[in-house]
């Protein structure tokens, strides 16, 4: 799945695709060696699926090994809030206090958000990254795609002092098929941001709100240790925002719709960047 930047503003963060039709979640393994992990290398797995990640897919399979409808997958109903995932269920993990103002993750509504996502992702200064401009069909696939998927991946609206402003995507990196493309680590977190409205990109509110998500993930999941992001290597604005925000740049990966720079926020240099 090609993931893709979501604008070159400053304050407008990636989207990583690996699919045929640039939507930062159409997640096909299209996938190739790592490159330029440098010293992180030692850190490579050999993708086996964690624990959690085994059991969470075996309640949803029936006897003959294939998966019930419905069944266990924590697969959420249309406008279900508050379906399981494999982070711990995000809508539990409560609002976000930032430099802005407090931050609520609202798991995204097909019933209510796909118009004002659908207008986000028309900006063609949003499109040129994401690639999911069109009807309100495109981005209902997408939300789809993750609402009704295994788990893996919570689309969410960032909602900031009562005012829905963003769009986010928090997703288990270390059992996306990013994780062929870096050293990936049992429980990385991997974050996606959308800022919507264009008067709030450029003026360091995309770092400022990247900064406390990312802690915040760190503090409801004690497991991970690291954040990370894989901007388009060429999104110079977006790679600020990250380094900005306690991101640091650790490699450049290929990734099979762009090369990517990939930045990682770590769990033990958290209060040093």
């Amino acid at each position: 799945m090609p993931h893709t930047d979501a604008s070159a503003n400053t304050d407008t963060v990636p989207v990583t695709e690996f699919g045929t039709t640039m939507s930062p979640l159409a997640r096909e393994s299209r996938i190739g060696p790592a490159t330029d992990v440098g010293a992180d290398a030692e850190d490579t797995l050999d993708l086996r699926l964690p624990d959690d990640f085994v059991a969470f897919c075996a309640e949803g399979t029936g006897g003959g090994g294939e998966r019930s409808p419905g069944a266990g997958t924590g697969t959420p109903a249309f406008g279900d809030r508050t379906a399981p995932d494999l982070l711990g269920s995000v809508v539990d993990w409560g609002p976000v206090s930032t430099a802005a103002g407090l931050l609520h993750l609202v798991p995204a509504r097909i019933d209510q958000d796909v118009p004002i996502i659908s207008r986000w992702m028309n900006d063609p200064a949003v499109t040129a990254f994401w690639g999911l401009a069109g009807s309100e069909n495109a981005t209902e696939d997408h939300l789809s795609s993750q609402l009704f998927g295994d788990g893996r991946s919570v689309p969410c609206l960032g909602v900031l002092g009562g005012t829905p402003m963003s769009y986010w995507e928090i997703y288990r990196a270390d059992l996306d098929p990013l994780a062929r493309h870096y050293p990936a680590r049992p429980h990385d977190i991997g974050v996606h941001l959308l800022i919507g409205a264009a008067g709030d990109r450029g003026r360091g509110l995309g770092a400022t709100l990247l900064r406390a998500v990312a802690d915040h993930a760190l503090d409801q999941r004690p497991a991970c240790a690291r954040i990370v992001a894989e901007p388009d290597i060429r999104n110079t604005p977006s790679v600020a925002a990250f380094l900005s925000a306690g991101f640091r740049f650790a490699a450049e990966i290929d990734l099979p719709a762009k090369r990517a720079a990939l930045m990682i926020r770590d769990r033990s240099l958290r209060h040093l960047l």
